[in-house]
């Protein structure tokens, strides 16, 4: 039987794609933590089935934008004396900067250093993004 504590003050990411909770802990730096951080991956779940999970004992500042275009289903809980203080939904951000890199081998963000990588949404229903330097467009689905 695997048994994971509540954590007293930290986050909870949580409703993750099984499998992608290994992509956010490497994208977070959880990996080069000195605080408590577990890692559940394919815990069960009422509502998906199946489902990752990260509980960090400790607030750290979370770019809720890159979680957003990695999972948008998940949810990310502020806990305070094992109690969950906040609940956040993930919505797609209108302009992203460096989270995701153009495919374009000819964009000038794929060919230059230090370039932002800039994408701006410019279809929330298919999740569809714009690389503002080549207009290559960017299936966050895919």
């Amino acid at each position: 039987m695997l048994n994971i504590n509540s954590i007293n003050k930290g986050i909870v990411i949580d409703h993750i794609k099984p499998g992608h909770g290994h992509l956010i802990f490497e994208m977070l730096g959880l990996d080069k933590a000195d605080y408590s951080v577990a890692l559940i991956m394919n815990a069960s779940s009422k509502k998906f089935g199946r489902k990752d999970m990260i509980k960090i004992e400790n607030v750290i500042d979370i770019d809720l934008t890159a979680l957003a275009i990695i999972d948008l289903d998940l949810t990310v809980n502020i806990i305070e004396d094992q109690k969950i203080v906040e609940k956040i939904n993930m919505t797609l951000p209108e302009y992203i900067e460096n989270v995701i890199k153009c495919k374009n081998p000819r964009c000038i963000s794929t060919s230059e250093r230090n370039i932002v990588h800039k994408f701006t949404l410019v279809d929330r229903e298919n999740s569809l993004y714009k690389c503002e330097y080549c207009d290559q467009i960017y299936d966050m689905e895919a």
